[in-house]
């Protein structure tokens, strides 16, 4: 409040602090409410203040890649290099992958379980992920060792990585990948491993390798028979779940929502962009929306 009791206008406020506010609005709520409030609040709501963290991931499970493709596109331009986290499901399109890592300048949380994205693409873009802490590569099932061979080479701040499978796409032995975790992942603290084909020494050598490790998820990993003893006595900090325990993934509701269309070819150009191409996007993505096409998440 001002001298002479006077209230400052929404206006003048900053625009990271009127940034910080629209930040824990929905996804539908800044994209379509807040610009038709006046012309200062759209202008903010374009910019990278209220896109450091993006999570579309309910409504991606639920969308067309095609919306995905735009939504995305559009976010991470807007994000303008500060994006610090994104969440979305179902991303096969390479082009876009390759537009998140250009702009992953401050990334530390990046979440794209049950995506597409091919292992040689990934290896290419993995040294623009250097400041990502959290991984979340569930259920992709074109990605392997050599994919995490490469996050562990280039992203030394990584401490928790999520690479659980479903029982379906369980195919030939991935002791690989146990191997690539442990001889390039010494930082981790938090490994959820589920329904990963590996064995006992697999997952001794992930014990011993991470020496900070302390939560260990091996549910579905039935190969795997650790002497539960030693690992108490050896490890008193690691908490270790399963292999044996019925939880979501023998149930079919995990499956629901996977995507099951191909990669994209291709790059994304951002250079290429404007705001009145965004602008043009923006009407486009939203198009129908009242009719329920898009299936909006509630607000936080």
């Amino acid at each position: 409040m001002e001298e002479g009791g006077e209230y400052r206008s929404w206006d003048e406020l900053l625009p990271d602090a009127l940034g910080m506010i629209f930040s824990n609005l929905s996804l539908k709520e800044k994209l379509t409410l807040v610009p038709a409030v006046c012309k200062s609040w759209a202008t903010i709501v374009k910019g990278p203040y209220c896109w450091q963290e993006i999570d579309i991931l309910e409504w991606s499970s639920r969308s067309q890649p095609d919306q995905r493709y735009r939504m995305l596109e559009m976010l991470i331009f807007r994000s303008r290099g500060s994006l610090h986290k994104l969440c979305v499901s179902g991303l096969n399109c390479n082009s876009v992958f390759g537009s998140i890592a250009d702009h992953a300048g401050s990334l530390q949380t990046l979440q794209l379980p049950r995506s597409g994205i091919s292992e040689p693409i990934f290896e290419i873009f993995a040294r623009k992920l250097s400041t990502i802490t959290f991984l979340d590569i569930s259920s992709c099932v074109k990605l392997g060792a050599r994919s995490l061979e490469a996050i562990g080479k280039h992203c030394k701040f990584l401490v928790r990585l999520h690479r659980s499978m479903h029982p379906s796409e369980m195919m030939g032995k991935q002791e690989d990948e146990a191997h690539a975790i442990a001889t390039t992942m010494p930082k981790l603290k938090h490994l959820e491993i589920a329904f990963l084909l590996i064995n006992t020494s697999s997952a001794l050598e992930i014990i011993t390798s991470c020496r900070e490790l302390e939560f260990l998820d091996l549910r579905g990993c039935w190969n795997v028979k650790l002497d539960e003893n030693y690992v108490k006595e050896t490890f008193p900090n690691l908490k270790i779940l399963g292999p044996h325990v019925i939880d979501c993934y023998e149930r079919n509701d995990y499956v629901e929502g996977c995507s099951d269309y191909s990669d994209s070819s291709g790059y994304y150009d951002d250079e290429s962009s404007d705001e009145e191409r965004l602008e043009e996007l923006e009407l486009r993505v939203f198009e129908g929306f009242e009719d329920g096409e898009y299936d909006w998440p509630p607000s936080p």
